[in-house]
């Protein structure tokens, strides 16, 4: 399927046919499954993940394929128009997926694990992989290509950004047993290692510095690599005073993350609490 995945996205023809549509439907249903992903891991690479090129192209390939039709539940108090081939994910209770009433949308071609627990509203789109025991909350997002792992609490409000395009780049990823706090935003392909915790409204991206306080470290992508925040590591927002310039002179700061702690029997102590809401 790689194989004619890469050939259909590198030469489209000139009209789609009944056969490229049911290639595409086995792509989607792979992802569906979790049998692909956008990204997965690979412990011969530095940031511990690989991109699978591949499976990015055949989500784009949707696009191609698909036509904007409306699939309204209620044309007036519902609109939906949207590629045909990007529906919302048909779900059955033999998923094992807890869904509460109130407004959540998740997108076909993403995998959601046994025991996830969504609470309304929140979004889950196409090409994401959702491991077992997570708890995605009220208002967040779980971005395209996301790969969010188990065992994780993905707080109110926060935002974990999706990588589309370009197809080489690393999706935004939170291994097993983070905890996002409300109201944070990690973004840029960021990698969030296992059994972080984030404090509520910390932002991560590839342009913004996390120092790490207890180590005496600072973190930052490069061009070749993501921003990776270490293992058990406890990150707050913070800020660093502007050392020049009329920034100085006006007394400003800079938001930045900071590692405070690395997780102990404390912290475990709190974050086990979580598991009483699934």
């Amino acid at each position: 399927m790689q194989l004619e995945i890469e050939a259909l996205y590198g030469s489209p023809p000139q009209e789609y046919t009944a056969a490229h549509r049911e290639l595409f439907e086995r792509f989607k249903a792979a992802l569906n499954s979790g049998a692909v992903r956008a990204a997965e891991p690979d412990p011969s690479s530095r940031t511990g993940w690989r991109v699978n090129r591949w499976v990015k192209q055949g989500i784009l390939l949707g696009f191609r394929l698909g036509a904007v039709v409306d699939m309204s539940i209620d044309p007036v108090r519902q609109p939906f128009f949207d590629r045909a081939t990007w529906p919302v994910k048909r779900i059955t209770l033999a998923d094992g997926i807890r869904i509460l009433p109130g407004g959540s949308s998740i997108r076909d071609g993403s995998f959601i694990g046994r025991n996830v627990s969504c609470i309304p509203p929140m979004y889950i789109n196409f090409g994401a992989w959702v491991g077992d025991g997570t708890l995605v909350d009220s208002h967040a997002l779980i971005g395209s290509c996301a790969q969010v792992g188990t065992r994780c609490h993905i707080s109110a409000g926060a935002q974990i950004g999706g990588v589309l395009e370009p197809v080489g780049a690393l999706p935004v990823i939170i291994e097993d047993d983070v905890l996002v706090g409300g109201n944070c935003g990690v973004y840029e392909g960021t990698v969030v290692q296992q059994r972080v915790v984030l404090g509520s409204g910390t932002i991560l991206t590839r342009s913004t510095p996390v120092y790490d306080i207890v180590r005496g470290a600072i973190y930052s992508a490069t061009d070749d690599e993501p921003l990776i925040i270490p293992r058990d590591a406890v990150v707050v927002p913070g800020s660093r005073a502007i050392a020049r310039g009329h920034g100085k002179e006006w007394g400003l700061s800079l938001q930045t993350p900071v590692i405070v702690k690395y997780r102990d029997s404390t912290t475990d102590a709190r974050v086990a609490l979580e598991a009483l809401l699934r």
